[in-house]
């Protein structure tokens, strides 16, 4: 720290001691080094920062301005503020009041500064306080905002392996600060699960600092529990004892046993052949069913899943790739009719076979409108319980960084926010179906059925707490090409439409979506949040806030983006029931899981002018 910059610092002590007492520091060698700082600060100090003209203002101390700002070669490396803890936090002696608690939490700083005052901070009692491991989940879940991964992986080998810390540290303090950097990288590993298999600079990393941790062990028994946590952690079964690690017992084999079983590690090769994306298969130019399948999934299972939806036999029908230069390339059986880039390159088409030499689509005719009303058959809750059960395996699989990464749009964010992209499609997807399965029943008496049989689904959503298709359902009731139809609306009951008015309210957006929050904040998890919403309150916290101040990560910034995030945590608390699923259903499921949607707007108003014309 450089004190050589126009400030004095000042520390004005506890009330245990006499009132009015000062410890004047300003000289370079009173302090070395920021762990003082934060010492002294959790021991009830004060720690002000005074301009040297205005020294004889000392009677300001008790004001609760408290910034610190520490400095390396005259620039701002670290900005910290005085705050008041939420409750005890472990004091230095065991002495101090919970009412006068104070803690320094971070505004902005460098990231290699940020980190070094993450660890610093770090106490490795069973219970971690609540400041700091929110600053700790804050710093994992925003920090490919400000640092690449590589970056963070380095920086945590060089805090692990540092034999001194600016010349100063006692011996026994360097087996606390490998076991912290070896608590944050739990933490790290706990949170990002999966997704460091992805990352080759993660897999190095954690190879390297636990042939560090095989090391230590020897010389710090005391880092025994650490590397059980990560054997744990890491797959690794074997137990060891601390002698097994002396220098004398080391061979090659222990050495390479991390290389033997770094199952955890393994790439993910065949995992991404299991992965799940929707696939549309068009079925005429406007209308696709939309097929939630493995990415390994050959031609033959979709055509068999999109021939039982339109009703066609399988054997008559064949699946034709489109691209958008026109080129026209027929699937085999066995051919892998999914691709991730396939909505980059073109469509698939389902074609009949007697009219291959034309290769046309279905056409959009009386055939496509006389589609049975499967729905008005349906269970209404049983009906919304699978829309439920559906949205929750996509909602379960969203990583909270998927929403850090779509809002930052990093390099490489759309293989960052697949699961992510999955729900909010979904959302869009049960908007058009609701639209579509009205627009599409050319009876007046049937079309007030469905009017009324969407209005009790969406019901059923809200009271599962599946406030996606909630949403989605109203939106599509809403929809101009739906609501347009006077005929239908006048037809339903009275207290149907105060149903539907009484959920109407609750999308209402005035007062920034008041009647929603109000409501979901009531709503006991696991609950399914309208992931729009949340996604533009990340937004908005990203627009309207710097990501860098004075060349400064904002953490103040960081720290509401992590808050807003951890939602999805909240959400999953508990986990939806294993009864909740009817049990002879799976003609319900399947429905559900391939919905028939027309995604164009104006092949819909075509319909509803159709069905209902303007007098």
């Amino acid at each position: 720290m450089s004190w050589d910059c126009g400030f004095k610092y000042i520390f004005a002590f506890s009330p245990t001691l006499k009132a009015g007492v000062m410890c004047k520091l300003q000289e370079r060698d009173d302090i070395g080094r920021i762990e003082l700082v934060q010492k002294l600060a959790r021991e009830n100090c004060q720690f002000l920062q005074t301009d040297k003209k205005e020294q004889e203002k000392s009677e300001h101390l008790d004001e609760e301005v408290a910034t610190v700002q520490v400095k390396e070669q005259e620039r701002n490396v670290l900005v910290l503020k005085k705050v008041q803890c939420c409750g005890p936090a472990p004091l230095a002696g065991g002495s101090g009041s919970a009412e006068s608690d104070w803690r320094y939490v971070v505004v902005s700083g460098t990231p290699e500064k940020i980190l070094e005052h993450l660890l610093n901070d770090l106490h490795l009692e069973e219970v971690q306080d609540k400041e700091t491991e929110t600053l700790l989940d804050d710093f994992l879940l925003t920090y490919t905002v400000f640092m690449t991964t590589d970056d963070l992986c380095q920086a945590l080998l060089r805090h692990y392996s540092a034999k001194k810390y600016q010349g100063k540290e006692e011996n026994s303090d360097v087996p606390c600060r490998k076991r912290k950097v070896l608590h944050l990288v739990s933490q790290w590993i706990a949170l990002y699960k999966d997704w460091l298999h992805e990352d080759e600079h993660s897999k190095m990393f954690l190879k390297t600092i636990y042939r560090n941790v095989l090391d230590d062990v020897y010389e710090y028994p005391i880092l025994e529990k650490e590397l059980k946590e990560f054997q744990k952690i890491l797959g690794m079964h074997r137990r060891h004892t601390v002698d097994e690690y002396s220098p004398q017992r080391k061979n090659k084999a222990l050495f390479h046993q991390f290389s033997l079983k770094e199952n955890w590690l393994q790439h993910r090769g065949t995992v991404t052949e299991t992965e799940e994306i929707f696939c549309h298969v068009y079925i005429t130019e406007h209308s696709y069913v939309s097929v939630k399948a493995k990415v390994s999934s050959t031609a033959h299972e979709i055509l068999k899943v999109v021939a039982e939806k339109i009703q066609h036999a399988e054997e008559d029908l064949a699946l034709v790739a489109v691209a958008f230069s026109g080129e026209k390339h027929e699937l085999q059986p066995n051919d892998l009719a999914i691709s991730k880039s396939l909505e980059a390159s073109g469509r698939i088409y389902v074609y009949r076979k007697d009219l291959a030499d034309t290769l046309n689509p279905f056409a959009e005719n009386e055939e496509s409108q006389q589609r049975s009303m499967r729905i008005l058959g349906m269970n209404t809750w049983d009906l919304a319980l699978e829309l439920m059960n559906f949205d929750w395996s996509l909602f379960n699989s969203i990583h909270e960084q998927e929403l850090i990464y779509f809002t930052f749009s990093r390099q490489g964010s759309g293989e960052h926010t697949v699961n992510l992209s999955l729900l909010l499609q979904r959302c869009n997807e049960v908007q058009l179906w609701v639209a579509t399965e009205i627009l599409l029943c050319g009876q007046l008496g049937k079309r007030v059925q469905l009017v009324k049989k969407f209005i009790k689904i969406a019901a059923h959503c809200k009271a599962q707490r599946n406030l996606n298709s909630f949403f989605a359902i109203v939106m599509g009731l809403n929809t101009a090409s739906v609501s347009r139809l006077s005929q239908t609306w006048e037809k339903i009951p009275g207290k149907f439409k105060k149903l539907f008015s009484e959920l109407e309210s609750l999308t209402d957006p005035s007062l920034n979506h008041k009647a929603y929050r109000d409501a979901f904040k009531k709503m006991k998890p696991p609950k399914i949040p309208f992931m729009p919403l949340l996604l533009k309150d990340v937004t908005f916290i990203h627009e309207g806030n710097k990501t860098f101040l004075d060349n400064l990560v904002n953490f103040e910034k960081l720290h509401m983006i992590a808050d807003t995030v951890r939602t999805l945590r909240h959400c999953r608390t508990n986990q939806f029931g294993g009864d909740m699923s009817p049990k002879e259903h799976q003609e319900l499921k399947s429905y559900v899981n391939h919905l028939y949607v027309i995604d164009s707007q104006q092949a819909l108003f075509e319909l509803s002018h159709r069905i209902e014309p303007r007098v």
